[in-house]
């Protein structure tokens, strides 16, 4: 039977002298970060017994940060798992011990975001929010930045010249992939209701504005009705398609651009047997995945939640390492599409 590998063999196996090994396992003096990993990996990789301690050590020699986000509803089944994303996405972390702390904004106004960006984060390091661009927020976000905080937004950006970066689905191309599976799905061309939360949503503004024009553009024989908002609340959501349905008996399409998803296909079903719909959602839900099977949604366009923790982590790690006024270019994502026959 082969012997226990020893510190030497560690060493050898890393590329390092035994004195490196044991400033790593001892905290002696401080080692670079790059180093200590290597020998932490080759201590796996060879089956040293110290392995677990060496992970200690790294772990308790970590610098710490504080990251604080702000998510919309906590009603919502997205924002749950964007949630649960993120927090996996800290565990991940190898440069810094990272402790997220995640609160759900259940009002939308302008006035409860800046309380809730001023309470919950007077010990952030860096913020991560998703919010209106609305010039109250902005102001709190020039202010944040301001006293040192990193601040990125997710999904919808902000006009703030304090955001550090922003990571969302590309818009553009959702808002045309819309327009083009309800210029495809549809028998015949007719008129198509738009449902969005708010324009104070830059990403929602901007899928609308691409979906319109798509249709203007390739399919102008469909009549685009005017656009109703819903605040991403699913009873708001339901009673805009509802009046829809029973203000348009030829209407041949929705597109929901924002959230209030639930309530959407809760007024869809209740017609299900009167009239063929075709129906154009965000986000792949439990409930929505359940509404494609039964045929009540068509297509789903959705964010790939876990590239946009990566990439999040990717600019994080970045950010917290530079000055307050670093700044990234947007990172937009490509859209994923569904449809029953893919989930």
């Amino acid at each position: 039977m082969s012997s226990r590998p020893t510190i030497k063999d560690l060493a050898d196996a890393a590329g390092v002298s035994i004195a490196t090994v044991d400033r790593v396992l001892n905290s002696r003096t401080k080692v670079r970060e790059a180093t200590a990993q290597r020998v932490l990996l080759a201590a796996e990789e060879i089956g040293y017994h110290a392995a677990g301690l060496l992970k200690r050590r790294l772990r308790e020699t970590r610098p710490r940060k504080t990251l604080v986000v702000l998510l919309q509803r906590s009603s919502d089944a997205f924002y749950r798992a964007l949630g649960d994303s993120i927090q996996r996405m800290s565990r991940n972390f190898s440069r810094f011990a990272l402790e997220t702390r995640i609160h759900f904004m259940d009002e939308v106004s302008p006035e409860y975001i800046v309380a809730e960006l001023q309470n919950k984060t007077l010990d952030a390091d860096a913020v991560v929010l998703v919010a209106l661009d609305h010039h109250m927020v902005n102001l709190a976000v020039d202010q944040l930045n301001a006293d040192g905080k990193i601040v990125l937004t997710l999904l919808s950006p902000l006009s703030a010249s304090g955001c550090n970066g922003h990571i969302g689905l590309d818009s553009h191309s959702a808002g045309r992939c819309a327009a083009w599976s309800i210029s495809r799905l549809c028998p015949r061309p007719g008129k198509v209701g738009i449902l969005l939360g708010s324009h104070r949503y830059r990403n929602q503004e901007i899928s609308e504005i691409s979906f319109i024009r798509y249709l203007r553009e390739r399919a102008p024989d469909f009549v685009l009705l005017p656009s109703l908002l819903n605040l991403d609340d699913e009873r708001l959501a339901a009673e805009a398609t509802a009046q829809l349905l029973d203000d348009h008996p030829d209407l041949v399409a929705i597109y929901n651009a924002g959230g209030g998803v639930d309530g959407v296909i809760r007024a869809v079903r209740r017609e299900r047997h009167s009239r063929r719909l075709v129906v154009i959602c965000n986000e792949l839900t439990t409930n929505n995945r359940t509404a494609l099977a039964e045929g009540l949604l068509d297509v789903i366009i959705a964010t790939p939640l876990d590239k946009l923790a990566s990439e999040l982590h990717t600019m994080l790690d970045q950010a917290l390492n530079a000055r307050p006024d670093v700044r990234f270019p947007p990172v937009y994502l490509p859209v994923d599409l569904h449809i029953s026959e893919n989930v």
